[in-house]
């Protein structure tokens, strides 16, 4: 295999960023249907994947947070619970490596994936942790972050 001209590190990282990113304002903005959410939920995982070749453990568990999101979105409930559960699995094994709002983004991925599952018990179950999780962020910009993202859910009727 021939050497790439350029720093691949620097361009996992780029990609890493920017995929997260736009992938992030699509599901902010409500673009994330199940329509329309075949390239968003490419992009989701070519993010993850670049996150774990050059990020850190908490790099890769918010990718699977943006994955099991996408997913949840398209109202692929099966997929959205296997990322949204790595995810967690993630954050509750490195938690020294994580920030308190980890937890709070984790929590509302398996929400929204219960939900799109159909299994609201365990969906308002993880809401309500979600929302203990947020309300215990230290941070207030990133706690209004948090909490922005989480009123503005699709909880299918929760």
């Amino acid at each position: 295999m021939r050497e790439a001209p350029f720093d691949v590190a620097k361009a996992q990282r780029w990609f890493g960023i920017d995929l997260n990113n736009s992938t992030m304002d699509a599901l902010d903005a409500g673009l994330v249907t199940p329509a329309s959410s075949e390239p968003y939920i490419h992009a989701a995982h070519a993010s993850c994947y670049h996150w774990m070749q050059v990020g850190t453990v908490a790099n890769h568990a918010r990718g699977e947070f943006v994955v099991a999101s996408v997913y949840a979105a398209a109202g692929l409930g099966e997929a959205a619970l296997r990322h949204a559960r790595r995810c967690l699995e993630l954050i509750k094994a490195n938690s020294d490596q994580m920030e308190d709002w980890d937890y709070a983004f984790a929590y509302d991925a398996l929400a929204r994936a219960y939900a799109a599952a159909g299994e609201m018990d365990a969906a308002r179950k993880a809401k309500g942790q979600a929302q203990g999780a947020g309300d215990a962020i230290a941070d207030a910009e990133d706690r209004k972050v948090f909490l922005s993202w989480f009123r503005s859910g699709e909880w299918h009727g929760l």
